[in-house]
């Protein structure tokens, strides 16, 4: 336990690792800085207004050194965890290195004492894909700075909402029988998310791990193929039947994963060409200098499944990444569907009814239309409906809603959605509440879209005979769903006493027969 209450910067606090990070080293007893592109991303964590959490607005892209050396001023520590993971080629390679060299050069102006990375294993050599390779470029490009890193390689990270843990899952519980890429017979060696945090944490207060690159796993080393067998296992699933073929390319297999899993093929490629190399740990210095207890893949996806199974996943993969600039509705030709309804119910229970869009539970009408276009979506690369939502009650800024994402919430006010489907032009659903004239909700929901083009405005006259039946049908259901809420919570609301000084008159026995 940290009794100085260091400080410490946290670059991606929005990110999967990020924002599991943050609440561990506040636990730790160390105060944190994080470092953020968008901050309202993080206005609904538990942990936000604590005085010893504080937030600064950056973007790595294109900061210099010296106006991140402002914002690392006063951290005895900065965790990088940062690397891009939707781009391809020699250009994103590029960009990620320019990235740790500012911020190297930033902590050193800023006189940090330790940057802490977290890498990925691989074996050594020529044969590293392009993901890994880039991931141990930026660690060298770290490591020459004058700050010390302390560089963590790990394998998959098995956790609730990471992204190689959703790909196992989905393709587990949706392929009875597998056609896979001969990667599945590959070792790795698996760390679940507990361990990941745990070194993250352990490293700050263990001054050995300054300066070094250190492996770090799980109890077990076993195939992809075996981690499947287990995750059907715990899944109590049927055994699943594997046939690997050499022919599935790196490329193919991310269109595989794209279309059983959320993961889209973009986030899919890197991750499907890394499956490829052997990620075993090569030395135990790391256990040595920082003992815990390490987890085994069927503990950790065990886990894993109780998070997802009782809601309690606190971060995703999907919620990283920039978020989307408003567009310019002033701009150009904007079609605007708007429709309103009165529901006798509050705002809060309209707004609980609103929030529930998407995921498990549905649209609330057209159910089978959502379906089909999600399908659609997937065909052309889009995300479709698979990504679902981290919470069935909950939702925050930036969360993604199936192939929707939160850009504007405001508490029993309103939602606002923007597509991320693959559409010829830009679509936002908006839902605006506000106190009905003669009691209850007044509800109205309004759909924008901006067309790129004629075969933006082909599209939008195709589906605009379909919107009565949708987002009529949607605003139904809402109601429905608001007004049940509202006779729910009357029904649980305790009798008032009788006046003091009263008994009430008892109710008449019926004769006995």
């Amino acid at each position: 336990m940290n009794t100085t209450r260091e400080r410490v910067l946290v670059t991606g606090a929005t990110g999967y690792i990020g924002g599991r990070l943050i609440p561990e080293l506040l636990l730790a007893g160390y105060s944190v800085r994080c470092h953020v592109r968008t901050p309202r991303k993080l206005l609904d964590r538990p942990w936000i207004n604590r005085p010893s959490v504080e937030v600064v607005e950056g973007d790595l892209t294109t900061a210099t050194a010296e106006e991140l050396a402002e914002q690392l001023r006063g951290c005895t520590a900065a965790y990088y965890l940062i690397h891009s993971m939707i781009s391809a080629g020699e250009e994103y390679a590029e960009r990620d290195r320019a990235m740790a060299r500012t911020f190297a050069r930033a902590a050193e102006l800023a006189g940090v004492k330790r940057i802490i990375y977290l890498g990925g294993l691989g074996e050594l050599g020529d044969g590293l894909s392009e993901h890994l390779a880039s991931r141990r470029e930026v660690g060298k490009v770290l490591a020459e700075g004058k700050v010390p890193v302390t560089e963590l390689r790990a394998a998959m990270i098995i956790g609730s909402g990471s992204a190689s843990f959703e790909i196992l899952r989905y393709i587990v519980e949706r392929l009875p029988v597998m056609i896979t890429p001969r990667w599945v017979s590959t070792e790795s060696q698996p760390i679940g998310i507990d361990n990941v945090l745990g070194y993250l944490v352990k490293c700050l207060s263990t001054p050995e791990t300054a300066g070094r690159t250190l492996d770090i796993g799980g109890a077990d080393i076993l195939s992809y193929r075996e981690l499947m067998r287990i995750m059907a296992e715990e899944r109590g699933l049927s055994r699943r039947w594997i046939l690997p073929v050499p022919v599935l390319t790196p490329k193919l297999s991310s269109w595989w994963i794209h279309f059983v899993t959320p993961i889209g093929h973009r986030i899919a490629r890197p991750l499907a060409e890394g499956l490829r190399n052997r990620v075993v740990v090569r030395d135990d210095t790391a256990a040595r200098l920082m003992p815990q207890r390490l987890y085994g893949a069927r503990e950790a996806i065990a886990a894993a499944l109780t998070r997802v199974r009782d809601n309690k996943v606190e971060t995703m993969w999907s919620m990283a990444g920039a978020m989307p600039g408003d567009p310019d509705w002033a701009g150009g030709t904007t079609y605007v569907d708007a429709r309103t309804i009165d529901i006798e119910a509050d705002r809060a229970q309209v707004f609980g009814a609103v929030c529930r869009v998407g995921g498990g539970h549905g649209w609330y009408a057209a159910d089978t239309l959502w379906k089909i276009r999600g399908f659609l979506d997937r065909l052309v690369g889009g995300p479709g409906l698979r990504r679902g939502r981290r919470n069935p009650e909950q939702v925050s800024y930036g969360e993604a809603l199936d192939f929707w994402r939160v850009t504007g919430i405001e508490r029993d006010r309103g939602l606002r959605l923007r597509a991320e489907m693959r559409l010829p032009g830009v679509a936002e659903l908006e839902f605006q509440l506000e106190d009905a004239e003669g009691g209850g909700t007044r509800l109205r929901q309004v759909a924008r879209f901006r067309p790129k083009g004629l075969f933006g405005l082909a599209y939008w006259y195709s589906v605009l005979p379909l919107h009565g039946y949708v987002f009529r049908g949607m605003l139904g259901g809402i109601r429905r769903a608001a007004e049940e809420a509202s006779r729910n919570d009357r029904s649980r609301s305790p009798r008032p006493d009788p006046p003091v000084g009263l008994t009430p008159t008892p109710t008449p026995e019926p004769p006995v027969s």
